[in-house]
């Protein structure tokens, strides 16, 4: 069987709560110290804490944006602008109607459609801004992206719930694969919202930890009772290896494979089994031709909500026997929602380049039936060749991807 074409990840953008860039963050998992906070925008909200995007460098990396484009768009441009710049590409440097982009977004920015619909009930009309559309309909993250660096090729959007962020980046590479783009920026974004905050609360699936919101996302942990919402973007560009060879790129990674599945369960709830997370796993080392024994670290989707992580841990263990070394980018970031895959598939290409396994944060006790080596504490290096990471959402909707050290 033909192995399939390679695909170098090239350039890398993020923008957190730990900051507007690549290094900031990387330096903050490095750290193991979680960005959560109180929130003056959830104030009054039975949950008023969150990892929140700093305001001012956002402003900065994607100026002129705030008056038409809600902050999920906002995130993405910036993220994507870093990753182009870093890749060493631009308009200059490439044919334009070759350059693909693909966003995932969980959701769209529900405050805004809140006080729209307030001002229909009133018979406000007038209230209802023009902009509301294009600002906050969820394809328009992809389209901002692509009007910003002049990008004419395939701009799509995918949502798949928790997991939208990394099924854009493996569907990006199936559009490169397929030879309908030379150059693909894929990623995920997603904004918090009090409207976000206040319906996973109602749920059950937001951290309580009012007492110690630092302390709120512990993934794994025996003390944990849901996840803390964060909000960013990740991006990458992503080329066919040979293309980036020849133009003296130096790649962070290898995109070499991605698995994708559905439940066919529940709404919300994952498989008890996880079986369908053990057929996105096993389909991503297919993809890549690998073995479960080839994989030296997974980064897990690990949320911390009480059922999500135990099922994960099981699914893990199905596939592994005995899994890698683990590590809980949420820990440190929140859970970002349609962002996470992408956040933590740039956290997978950096782990690559440093040989490091960044520490999860709050993870004091492991919980019983959680056998798992999470790396806490401190960092781990490590030699790291194979890296394999998840995302789980909504819907039953799984996605793998494995990154290579080139």
């Amino acid at each position: 069987m033909n192995q399939p074409l390679r695909i170098a990840v090239t350039g890398l953008g993020l923008v957190t709560a730990a900051g507007v860039g690549v290094t900031e963050t990387w330096q903050r998992l490095r750290a193991g110290t979680a960005t959560t906070a109180p929130d003056p925008e959830l104030e009054g909200l039975p949950v008023p804490f969150a990892c929140r995007v700093p305001a001012a460098p956002l402003k900065a990396a994607a100026p002129g944006l705030a008056w038409r484009a809600d902050p999920f768009i906002r995130f993405a441009v910036a993220a994507a602008r870093e990753a182009v710049a870093d890749a060493g590409l631009g308009q200059d440097a490439w044919d334009a109607p070759r350059v693909a982009v693909v966003i995932g977004v969980g959701g769209s920015s529900h405050d805004q459609t809140l006080a729209a619909s307030a001002a229909l009930t009133e018979r406000r009309f007038q209230a209802i801004p023009p902009t509301l559309i294009p600002r906050a309909a969820p394809n328009m993250a992809a389209g901002y992206v692509g009007m910003t660096v002049g990008a004419q090729g395939p701009t799509l959007s995918t949502s798949t719930a928790c997991a939208s962020g990394a099924t854009a980046i493996g569907t990006a590479a199936l559009l490169l694969r397929a030879g309908m783009c030379d150059v693909a920026i894929a990623g995920g974004s997603e904004s918090a919202s009090r409207v976000t905050s206040a319906a996973f609360w109602r749920m059950g699936a937001l951290s309580t930890r009012t007492h110690d919101p630092v302390g709120a996302s512990r993934p794994f942990d025996r003390d944990r009772d849901g996840f803390v919402l964060g909000e960013g973007a990740g991006v990458v560009v992503l080329e066919r290896a040979a293309d980036a060879r020849a133009r003296r790129a130096r790649p962070y990674a290898l995109l070499t494979g991605y698995g994708a599945s559905g439940d066919a369960h529940h709404a919300t709830s994952p498989h008890p089994e996880g079986e369908g997370a053990q057929r996105a796993m096993r389909s991503a080392l297919a993809d890549a031709g690998l073995a479960a024994h080839d994989i030296d670290h997974v980064n897990a989707h690990a949320t911390s909500t009480l059922l999500n992580d135990r099922v994960e841990a099981h699914a893990l263990r199905a596939v592994f026997g005995t899994p890698p070394p683990v590590t809980a980018t949420k820990s440190v970031l929140g859970h970002s929602l349609g962002a996470a895959g992408a956040i933590e598939a740039v956290v997978t290409a950096l782990t690559l380049r440093h040989q490091l396994i960044h520490p999860s944060a709050n993870l004091d006790r492991l919980d019983d039936g959680i056998d798992l080596d999470v790396v806490t504490k401190q960092p781990r290096p490590g030699s790291l060749h194979a890296v394999l990471t998840t995302s789980f959402g909504f819907g039953g909707q799984n996605a793998a991807l494995i990154l290579q050290r080139c």
